[in-house]
């Protein structure tokens, strides 16, 4: 086990951080606060340099991310050690039942962990500038993704209640046609006086040419009935729309530019072009996944430490004669949310993961659960793909099941006959 000059514990707060640090050399615990400045912590931690002369230091903290850890990863001395807050939170009601919180005794019991069970806990150590990036900005397009979904259900609860028309006629929301449809012609009324041929050009102009889809609109356009004449419903509605659309062009602008950065950072990723060979990754899902497993090959020793810790393996309790597994509760859900959602989009593109997906749900489990499954073997392919610095490739992999006379083909061959 590394050994370290001092061990120190923070509890981090948003204007300033309870600190408890342990001097190996005198066996002296010292508590202290520091302000969440920048000039704060580059003074308190330079202090520490002199102090320990640049010998390394434990840092234990509940987050890994964040203001505080940002300001503490420009210094190659210390050490971090991000905790689980559940952890904490654990440790802390063992010794103070009545589920009580104070900083610096959060601190403290911080540093009973690391002081008593380093062995446990697992030092972090960042990834490459590149991959850091990438992680970032996959997660905040995501962000943006989930922003875009929210408007466009506000937008679809605000044409229910005066114009439930266009839900009719358009089935997406979020498509530059519908937008500028609402923002020239916000109520059916309006809508209704326009000509029938300035209507056909503004449709082949957003690239909706199916003759059929618009002459079903026409004449539907000609027969409908506005759901309201109150004048306050209509003006207030038409108000919020308009509001709502200039939101949904911002987001669309704001994931057109994340999406510029992504590629841009991909084409120079070591790692992407592995990734970027499964089935159904694409330049999304290859972006995520290239964030996900980074450029450390010896950040997890074997796929079922990434398995566990995606929160995709699910956890055994066991209590006398019984037993059961359920959902793990605690793990990085956007990590989680990247693989699941491949194992979801690979069974339109991979022969065996649709196969797969199939005879979990044969044997009962419903979608997600099948999915999960499947998330669940692709993780492990992904792992050894990754340590190998080998592309994936379908028809090795479905030989390799050939061999092993893996239940999936006979199940493929019985279902195919």
């Amino acid at each position: 086990m590394e050994t370290y000059a001092a061990l120190i514990a923070i509890d981090w707060a948003d204007r300033q951080h309870a600190v408890c640090l342990y001097d190996q050399r005198t066996g002296k615990r010292e508590e202290s606060v520091v302000k969440q400045t920048p000039e704060s912590l580059q003074q308190w931690v330079l202090s520490l340099r002199a102090r320990f002369a640049g010998q390394p230091l434990a840092v234990c903290t509940e987050q890994s991310r964040g203001p505080l850890i940002y300001a503490l990863l420009q210094y190659d001395f210390l050490v971090l050690y991000p905790v689980n807050p559940a952890t904490l939170a654990k440790y802390r009601q063992a010794f103070s039942p009545a589920l009580g919180k104070d900083d610096p005794s959060d601190a403290d019991y911080l540093l009973d962990l690391l002081q008593h069970h380093r062995d446990r806990l697992k030092a972090w150590r960042p990834d490459d500038e590149q991959t850091r990036t990438l992680r970032l900005l996959v997660e905040q397009r995501r962000r943006l993704i989930n922003d875009r979904t929210r408007i466009s259900n506000r937008l679809t609860a605000q044409l229910k209640s005066y114009f439930p028309q266009v839900l009719d006629w358009f089935p997406d929301l979020c498509t530059l046609l519908v937008c500028d449809l609402l923002t020239r012609w916000p109520t059916l009324t309006a809508l209704q006086k326009a000509r029938p041929a300035t209507l056909l050009k503004f449709f082949q102009a957003h690239h909706s040419v199916r003759a059929a889809t618009n002459e079903r609109r026409l004449t539907e356009l000609k027969t409908a009935v506005a759901l309201t004449s109150d004048a306050a419903v209509l003006n207030c509605s038409t108000l919020m729309v308009k509001v709502l659309v200039a939101q949904l062009r911002t987001v669309w602008a704001a994931i057109a530019e994340y999406d510029r950065h992504i590629e841009a950072l991909c084409q120079t990723h070591a790692e992407y072009e592995l990734f970027a060979s499964l089935p159904g990754a694409g330049p999304v899902y290859a972006a995520r996944l290239t964030a996900a497993f980074g450029s450390d090959r010896s950040r997890w020793k074997s796929a079922d430490e990434l398995l566990c810790l995606t929160g995709i393996a699910p956890a055994l309790e066991r209590s006398g004669k019984q037993q059961w597994i359920r959902w793990r509760y605690f793990c990085p859900k956007f990590l989680r949310q990247s693989f699941h959602e491949y194992a979801a989009e690979s069974v339109h593109h991979s022969f065996w993961a649709k196969a797969y997906y199939n005879m979990q749900r044969l044997k009962g489990k419903k979608h997600h659960a099948a999915v999960r499954a499947l998330a669940f073997k692709w993780i492990r392919i992904i792992w050894k793909c990754w340590q190998t610095r080998t592309a994936y490739n379908e028809l090795l992999y479905l030989e390799s099941l050939r061999r092993s006379s893996s239940p999936l083909l006979k199940f493929i061959a019985n279902n195919q006959g």
